[in-house]
């Protein structure tokens, strides 16, 4: 069985860029940033792209995408933007799928590294979650930890954050997967 998903950005695409390496078929990729440079990365790899600003034209419009190209999962990757209650409650439950770079439920938000290092934490790491109606509130699905270093900056911490990322979400988008297939 194919499983179709739908990757949402509003940046680089780092995160995106792992998941079209790992062999997850990406049927579609939807921005709400017209110049996001993941937008190339999808691209250059034959996926269909689009965008809009408007949050609301962008859930309607992705609600009729995922119709189309069949899509059974939708995951945000470096999506920075909040869906409405509305579009959440029409998507079918754990449907929709995040990825955030703390120990949820700590430093939900926008600037959870740079929290975390004001806070003083030892610890920090990645979480994949369920998307509910809340910040960074969705059931949790996996979990990286890594050691803050007594050294580390937002930039050093951001890089081996992202290491941990990119293995990280396409294996638990795999394993999501594979458990429905």
């Amino acid at each position: 069985m194919v499983y179709n998903v739908g990757v949402l950005i509003s940046g680089s695409g780092s995160n995106l860029n792992a998941i079209i390496r790992s062999g997850i078929n990406v049927k579609f990729v939807v921005s709400n940033n017209h110049n996001a440079g993941g937008l190339c990365i999808a691209k250059k790899a034959n996926i269909p792209v689009y965008s809009w600003e408007s949050l609301s034209k962008l859930e309607s419009e992705v609600s009729k995408l995922i119709l189309k190209y069949n899509t059974d999962l939708l995951i945000l990757a470096g999506f920075m933007r909040l869906l409405s209650s509305n579009f959440i409650q029409s998507m079918p439950k754990l449907s929709i799928i995040n990825i955030h770079p703390s120990l949820l439920p700590a430093f939900k938000g926008a600037n959870a590294i740079e929290q975390a290092l004001k806070y003083g934490v030892k610890y920090t790491g990645v979480t994949i979650h369920y998307v509910d109606e809340g910040m960074d509130s969705g059931l949790i699905i996996d979990q990286a930890t890594i050691k803050i270093e007594e050294s580390e900056t937002i930039i050093s911490l951001q890089k081996r954050l992202q290491k941990i990322e990119h293995k990280l979400y396409p294996s638990t988008i795999k394993r999501i997967i594979d458990s429905r297939k």
